[in-house]
């Protein structure tokens, strides 16, 4: 689409943002690190985690200048823009490791800086400022919002709504749409009656039996202080891509609304916080996408593609600092590997990265750098041998949530219970050719994989310390993320 006079407005926002940050880097080298992924992915522990261990003394010996006593200090600096809410993390650190719960979803943008002093492997004395910045991943599927037009986002959200799976969830709102004619007078009741029905089939495809992925528009599920807003109170119509709305019609009255949800919370988001990352993890839960089905594996794979076309992405120079900030690092994780044996957690690298294949062979030519892991911010289990027969089946140990049902008994979140989850396959394709089960299509038991929630692990401490959280592979996360910025 051709550059509208906003879209070039922004662009001249963008430049002299870019500028002023160029100007403060320079004195005070900075990486801003944007943690995003969707729903329940486990952005706000593997956030907590990382700082955790980096100011507590964690074990990361794959994250070379932390193992090599590069670094003498890192710890946690006031809050750097006044209009963001700071990242709580003593708050969830206190939820891990005291109430072994899991600290509550992201649902708004959070930041917090970290300082680390280190030694420059010339032996020079550097200090580098880390500022996370944790925000919702549907709210990164927001953005391709920005260069379609009203009719051209409703005509691709009914053609999704009608497939398969999502079609039986969409029955309710599919009625409804049928009895409006877009080309009759706005009707303030008839907006809000149907943009209720859209939100509730959003609503449903994210339950666990489905695991649905690509739901934008990404505030529908979290509204915070938008909710009842204009802004907030529209849905597609059934209407031509290229035809005209008649004024004072329901048809324009909702694209007027969705015009208004880019500006007040698109825009506005890229702008300040978005287009200012310099290196970027999306976390994804794929074990929610083999509990659910192929369909929501699929789903998923949309969803990953959508987030990194999303980036501007590319080989950081000083022009580029100076006037189109670029992202110059993406790791991609599979987050709550503790759920899995070790030897499946190669296998569930595998599927991850074939499902950002394509995309990340697009990142990678334009000079970004990309990379896949298979991780546990947190690890809740233990692994066993389980004898079942005359056959040994490597297993995992740990204490699943309240409610969570194993056999067919729900458990009180007390017991420790010994689970064999499934083989993942050798060959990711297999997972793609659909050749498995799920919950949206089988009972529990019957279902190919059943991936449990488990509590954080009790730790023990030692005299006012606080225990170590133990990890999978969250050094081998740092190392990439920030590691050559270390050297």
């Amino acid at each position: 689409m051709a550059l509208s006079f906003s879209d070039i407005v922004e662009e001249a926002r963008l430049s002299a943002r870019a500028l002023l940050d160029y100007g403060d880097n320079f004195f005070n080298p900075t990486v801003r690190l944007g943690v995003t992924g969707l729903s329940r992915a486990g952005k706000t522990v593997f956030i907590t985690a990382l700082v955790h261990g980096l100011t507590r003394g964690g074990r990361f010996p794959v994250f070379e200048a932390y193992a090599s006593g590069r670094i003498a200090r890192a710890c946690l600096a006031p809050q750097p823009d006044d209009a963001v809410p700071r990242f709580g993390y003593e708050n969830h650190v206190r939820t891990l490791i005291e109430e072994r719960r899991w600290p509550n979803s992201t649902t708004d943008i959070s930041e917090l800086r970290l300082v680390i002093d280190y030694q420059r492997q010339n032996g020079a004395d550097r200090t580098l400022t880390l500022d996370i910045v944790d925000y919702p991943g549907e709210w990164l599927l927001d953005l391709p919002l920005l260069n379609k037009s009203y009719e051209q986002w409703s005509a691709e959200s009914l053609a999704l709504s009608r497939e398969a799976l999502r079609a039986g969830l969409a029955a309710p709102w599919h009625a409804h749409l049928k009895t409006l004619t877009p080309e009759g007078r706005e009707d303030e009741q008839a907006a809000l009656s149907e943009a209720r029905l859209f939100t509730d089939y959003l609503r449903a495809c994210r339950d666990e039996r489905f695991a649905m992925s690509l739901l934008p528009p990404g505030r529908f599920l979290m509204p915070g202080n938008l909710a009842g807003s204009p802004a907030l109170t529209f849905a597609p119509l059934d209407v031509p891509v290229d035809g005209g709305a008649p004024d004072r019609s329901l048809w324009a009255m909702m694209r007027r609304r969705y015009e208004a949800y880019k500006d007040v919370v698109v825009r506005p988001f890229f702008r300040d916080h978005f287009a200012r990352l310099d290196r970027q993890i999306v976390l994804a839960d794929a074990l929610a996408a083999f509990n659910a089905g192929p369909e929501a594996l699929h789903d998923l794979e949309a969803a990953l593609a959508g987030i990194l076309d999303c980036f501007r992405i590319g080989r950081s120079t000083v022009l580029s600092a100076l006037f189109r900030p670029r992202i110059d690092r993406i790791l991609f994780a599979a987050t709550k590997a503790d759920h899995l044996h070790h030897q499946s957690h190669d296998r569930l690298e595998a599927v991850l990265r074939r499902i950002v294949a394509k995309a990340a062979d697009r990142a990678e030519y334009a000079g970004a750098a990309i990379d896949v892991v298979a991780l546990a911010a947190v690890r809740a289990t233990r692994e066993a041998q389980v004898q079942r027969g005359r056959e040994k089946l490597p297993s995992i140990l740990g204490t699943p949530a309240p409610g969570e049902i194993a056999n067919g008994e729900t458990l009180d979140g007390e017991t420790e219970v010994a689970t064999f989850p499934g083989d993942l396959p050798s060959n990711p394709e297999e997972l793609f050719r659909g050749e498995f089960r799920g919950l949206s299509s089988a009972a529990v038991e019957a279902a190919d994989f059943r991936f449990l929630r488990f509590r954080p692990p009790k730790l023990e401490r030692t005299g006012d310390e606080e225990p170590v959280l133990p990890h999978i592979r969250l050094d081998r996360a740092l190392q990439f993320l920030i590691g050559d910025r270390l050297q």
